[in-house]
């Protein structure tokens, strides 16, 4: 048995961001072969119960104090942290997150530690010269990282740093969370979108492309389904009314039962991520599970180690809504090679993005780790 304490800014009930999807299937999966998890996050909700179970690993919450560039603090945190890390085999951190180096220096930690590494910080650049000696310092102490793709271990400067002791290891989804909608549902959704649409699934962020996607989308006729909420919202529906789009379906956030009827009606992935805060792509994954191709852009990232261009589907230049439109208008055009993209995406998920495979390597560093402890 062994006991891994988690460690990240947000968790479920708050959010339900990819690296929490990660965290979360590292715990469940993991709960099959034996290791027990507990996810240590902040919170500004009202904390409840702690620890709070979730189906088969839990969740402890500690009040945030103060924000600063979408970082949560606490000072109560250290007292706390250090508790749980005393009972823990494994201390498994989710970067970036700096708050947390200041938490495993300020509670003392000297258990095995594991970073996975899940993007370069991006957007903060004068808070990222401050923190660099700090982040230095963390990455190199910790005894193991992680990055989910080859490609970008090689395109990160800060991975390169510390290549000796980076594994990759690929983001992985279990299928039985995914086969949940009924016939109901799938034949609401069939019946507002009866042709088939390009889809969308993300939160709504800067880095996201949707800009692009909506210029892309001036005078088409398919329609592009948009799953999500986020910060920039109100900011793309103004765009699209500016140029006059009206066949992108703003929906919102769905339940799950809802996304996965869509995912699996829909006839492509559109994904225009366009900065590296996009080091990976969870809804890429999600699409392949599907047997769906995908459009992604090329911005040295896990997003085209997902997608393989004219084998999975198709891979532009980021930020380039021509390029965009000529992928989208192909795909929907050629529906027999679009057919022979998604049978090939599911073929890679079954190969690389299996959340099994996901906690069997895994798995296999906390043992190493633990036999040199």
């Amino acid at each position: 048995m062994i006991k891994v304490l988690h460690c990240y800014k947000t968790y479920y009930p708050d959010s339900f961001g990819g690296i929490e999807q990660v965290i979360y299937q590292l715990s469940e999966g993991g709960a099959q072969r034996g290791t027990i998890s507990t996810v240590f996050t902040l919170t500004s909700n009202e904390i409840g119960i702690n620890p709070t179970s979730i189906e088969n690993h839990s969740s402890y919450r500690v009040k945030t104090q103060i924000e600063v560039a979408s970082t949560p603090f606490s000072l109560k945190a250290f007292g706390e942290f250090k508790k749980l890390a005393a009972d823990a085999d494994i201390i498994h951190y989710h970067f970036p997150y700096p708050f947390m180096d200041l938490l495993h220096y300020g509670a003392g930690i000297n258990k095995p530690t594991v970073v996975s590494y899940h993007s370069d910080i991006v957007k903060q650049k004068f808070l990222l010269n401050l923190y660099i000696p700090l982040m230095n310092k963390f990455l190199g102490d910790a005894d193991c990282i992680v990055a989910a793709s080859p490609n970008y271990v090689e395109s990160s400067s800060v991975l390169q740093k510390f290549k000796d002791k980076v594994y990759v290891i690929p983001y992985g989804l279990d299928k039985k969370f995914y086969n949940n909608a009924s016939a109901e549902i799938k034949e609401k959704w069939r019946q507002r979108f009866p042709n088939g649409f390009f889809l969308f699934v993300g939160t709504f962020r800067y880095y996201k492309g949707l800009h692009t996607l909506i210029e892309a989308a001036k005078n088409s006729d398919y329609p592009i389904v948009l799953i999500g909420s986020g910060p920039i919202e109100s900011e793309l529906k103004d765009q699209a009314k500016k140029y006059g789009v009206d066949n992108i379906h703003f929906l919102g956030a769905l339940q799950d039962e809802d996304k996965t009827a869509l995912l699996e009606l829909s006839t492509c992935l559109v994904f225009p991520s366009h900065l590296r805060s996009e080091a990976f792509g969870i809804s890429l994954i999600e699409a392949s599970l599907y047997s769906k191709p995908a459009i992604s852009c090329e911005i040295g990232t896990g997003t085209t180690y997902i997608n393989i261009n004219e084998v999975t589907g198709l891979v532009v230049p980021p930020e380039d809504p021509l390029a965009l439109r000529r992928a989208m208008d192909r795909i929907w055009s050629n529906p027999e090679q679009s057919c022979q993209f998604g049978i090939a995406a599911n073929e890679r998920f079954e190969q690389l993005f299996t959340a099994e495979k996901m906690v069997e390597q895994y798995t296999k560093i906390y043992e190493k780790l633990i036999s040199k402890a």
